[in-house]
């Protein structure tokens, strides 16, 4: 499988088409972006991290019966997808209190939730992700009541999963934004990406950030946070 002519160019990823139309490459960069693109920077590596992470995660939550658009890796950065059309919302699962939520409710980071919350933010950089509601949603023709059922059922079972695979590598699922798409059919899977990029790890005894917190908040250490994940996922070469 080889790359043709790129189709898109994000924050974080390459985008390709191959000769196959029903499937893409995408390729990840090194490049880190926080706070809506506003900070700008590099991560030497992140893009290894971020693709076999995720490749490895999607492999697992497949088996757990979350259908997920991962086909085949194809090295370190590159990774063969099926093309799908990306539904514009970001999904967040949160655990425990961080970031955005605890500016918002003023509950301290760190405080346990009595239930997971779910939250949906419309995909648009030029409004700034703007947090949205199940009817909201479904006025603007985001998404309809089905696809947004079907999200979130498979939104809390990939919480159950990971939050368990991770306890076992001794770190705390804090929260994460995940994506799905659409098949030609219509049927909804989980797409883009679960990485150090898209979730808050923190270590389970000591609380260490080993995420793009790191990143956002200047702490340093930022290439040891994300090569520690893939040690404790055990990818590490």
């Amino acid at each position: 499988m080889e790359k043709k002519e790129m189709l898109y160019e994000g924050k974080a990823k390459k985008v390709f088409a191959t000769e196959d139309p029903a499937l893409c490459i995408v390729s990840y960069k090194d490049d880190a972006t926080a706070f809506n693109g506003e900070k700008k920077g590099t991560i030497v590596g992140k893009g290894v991290v971020n693709n076999r992470m995720s490749n490895f995660m999607f492999k697992l939550l497949e088996k757990n019966g979350v259908p997920t658009d991962f086909v085949e890796e194809l090295s370190d950065r590159d990774t063969v997808l099926k093309k799908v059309q990306i539904v514009p919302l970001e999904v967040i699962v949160r655990n425990k209190a961080a970031g955005s939520f605890s500016k918002r409710f003023g509950v301290p980071e760190g405080t346990a939730f009595k239930a997971p919350t779910l939250e949906y933010c419309l995909k648009d950089d030029a409004l700034g992700d703007p947090m949205i509601n199940d009817s909201q949603i479904i006025a603007i023709g985001a998404a309809t009541r089905e696809e947004l059922d079907t999200i979130a059922k498979y939104t809390m079972k990939i919480n159950e999963v990971m939050v368990a695979f991770f306890k076992e590598c001794k770190v705390d699922l804090i929260d994460f934004k995940i994506e799905f798409g659409r098949l030609p059919d219509g049927t909804i899977i989980l797409a883009d990406e679960i990485s150090p990029d898209t979730c808050r790890f923190w270590d389970v005894d000591t609380q260490e950030k080993l995420d793009k917190d790191r990143f956002r908040r200047d702490m340093g250490g930022v290439e040891e946070a994300y090569a520690e994940m893939m040690k404790r996922v055990g990818l590490a070469d």
